[in-house]
């Protein structure tokens, strides 16, 4: 597992280039696959800006950091 970049971290807004679109880090950690059975040690969960659906981001590498608002 590689380390966090400084910028991802709770609270932090970043970029999911997969999905196309921004979300807030609610929480940074472990995560059971539900259809796998795969514990993924270091995932990171994202909700959009305002509230909505949690999705789940198995490697943080595949995130970018958003721009300044």
């Amino acid at each position: 597992m590689s380390r966090l970049p400084g910028w991802l971290h709770e609270g932090a807004r970043v970029l999911d280039p997969a999905k196309g679109c921004e979300g807030v880090v609610q929480f940074i950690g472990e995560h059971k696959d539900s259809a796998t059975g795969l514990i993924v040690p270091c995932a990171v969960f994202l909700r959009p800006e305002g509230g909505g659906k949690e999705w789940i981001i198995p490697d943080h590498q595949a995130l970018r950091q958003a721009d300044a608002r």
